[in-house]
């Protein structure tokens, strides 16, 4: 039987612009193309890790729009289980996303449906936390239903993956003791530890914070810096792999879905680090967010130049 994920986050339809920069405040300017995309950081992760082998379930919320329909359309035909991907009065959740010529992204999120993803939502489809691997979770969803699922996570003794994107500060302190694997950028590292992350060695001070504070284990992304792996006895990291960029929407949740769909395989943390920063790397030569995650097959085939 292929590793069981179960994601539990958002799903976004992605509103997508390209221009040659980002705008300023209060400027206005002449984009180059313009495309609706399914995304959202839940979606993005569960379609990842489907890509990458694992058998994927997907819990939370779209609208009963047109949206919702593209964005459970999208998941179905990656083979991903959408039985708890559940229909609420109002708007899907939206990503309005500007991608620059250097491939930087800037992004406004409307949660919409996401914001109904409840506690309860999740305690209806108990059943899919009980027969996973590992659990996934991001910030895209209202808290206390993150809070909820880390905590039932835990007591299940499965496997934890906490994304805390987006994050705006600290996480709550009783959240921490249920994560097994916490996995923030450099901005997140930051907002969580209260320290500048700009550096290897800035990371490994925002990643010893938060072991400190209770997390298993730290993995901070740091882009064309690659990984940093922290634990209580360590440090560990894994450079980036060289590729040329087109664009970085997905890249992190490319990363995440992978380390998650690996680890469930039974890998180490090393190679499922490996992996996923692969899958990464190949996710950015790509345009789109779901567009750009690579599957199983393109890992495997993937050289380094």
């Amino acid at each position: 039987m292929p590793a069981r994920v179960v994601v539990i986050g958002s799903l976004n339809m992605d509103l997508v612009t390209r221009a040659e920069r980002l705008p300023r405040a209060g400027e206005t300017l002449v984009g180059q193309s313009f495309a609706t995309v399914s995304g959202g950081k839940g979606a993005n992760q569960a379609v990842a890790a489907a890509r990458l082998g694992a058998q994927v379930s997907m819990i939370g919320c779209v609208g009963g729009d047109g949206y919702g329909e593209q964005l459970r359309a999208a998941l179905l035909a990656e083979q991903i289980d959408c039985q708890a991907v559940t229909t609420v009065e109002g708007s899907s959740g939206v990503a309005l996303i500007v991608v620059d010529d250097s491939s930087q992204n800037s992004i406004v999120i409307v949660a919409g449906a996401n914001g109904r993803l409840a506690p309860e939502v999740v305690n209806a489809f108990d059943a899919l936390l009980q027969a996973a691997d590992v659990i996934i979770c991001q910030l895209e969803v209202p808290m206390q239903t993150v809070g909820h699922t880390l905590k039932r996570g835990r007591a299940l003794g499965k496997t934890v993956i906490l994304n805390p994107a987006p994050a705006s500060g600290p996480l709550p302190a009783d959240w921490y003791s249920s994560i097994d694997y916490l996995i923030p950028n450099e901005s997140e590292a930051s907002a969580l530890s209260g320290l500048p992350v700009d550096s290897l060695q800035s990371a490994e001070a925002a990643a010893s914070r938060l072991i400190a504070a209770g997390a298993g284990k730290v993995i901070v992304t740091l882009g064309a810096q690659g990984s940093l792996f922290a634990n209580g006895q360590g440090f560990e990291h894994f450079p980036a792999l060289k590729v040329k960029a087109l664009d970085t929407t997905a890249a992190g949740d490319t990363f995440v879905g992978g380390f998650a769909a690996a680890l469930a395989a039974g890998q180490s943390e090393a190679e499922a680090i490996r992996f996923g920063q692969i899958a990464a790397a190949l996710s950015v030569t790509r345009a789109g967010a779901q567009p750009s995650i690579p599957t199983l097959s393109d890992v495997q085939a993937f050289s380094p130049s």
